[in-house]
């Protein structure tokens, strides 16, 4: 397990503000995570994955590694850090929504499976930061 932290630039966490904020903070946070994960070399494969028992946020691969990507976003980290609301019970939904996933995509099977949580804090006025918990559970 291992942990990697960094500010990014130019992340559009702004528009937060608009209509449903809660949803477009978390919407601006899965494209932050999103946009990490191409820049270290991955291919996104899944976002927003939706099936009757709930969603994968971000399903991510590159050749012989798909992983799953359960992304927490907060303005602050007052009431804990984002990636303390993945619970065991959360994590359990995400395993079984990961095996579903895979059910459908089959050519993915014979990959390496990795569970990772993107833990972004977004202070109104300031640059995001990302803490992408690699091998989470």
């Amino acid at each position: 397990r291992s942990v990697v932290s960094i500010r990014m630039g130019n992340a559009h966490m702004r528009n937060a503000h608009m209509g449903n904020a809660r949803r477009a903070l978390g919407d601006a946070g899965e494209e932050l995570a999103a946009r990490w994960y191409t820049e270290a070399g991955f291919a996104v494969v899944d976002r927003n994955w939706r099936c009757r028992d709930g969603e994968l946020d971000l399903v991510v691969a590159r050749p012989g590694l798909v992983v799953f990507c359960e992304v927490k976003t907060r303005r602050s980290d007052q009431f804990g850090a984002p990636f303390e609301a993945v619970t065991a019970t959360k994590q359990r939904r995400i395993r079984g929504l990961a095996a579903r996933w895979l059910s459908e995509h089959p050519d993915a099977r014979a990959a390496q499976l990795r569970f990772d949580v993107a833990s972004i804090t977004a202070p109104r006025a300031m640059l995001p930061s990302i803490e992408v918990i690699t091998d989470a559970f």
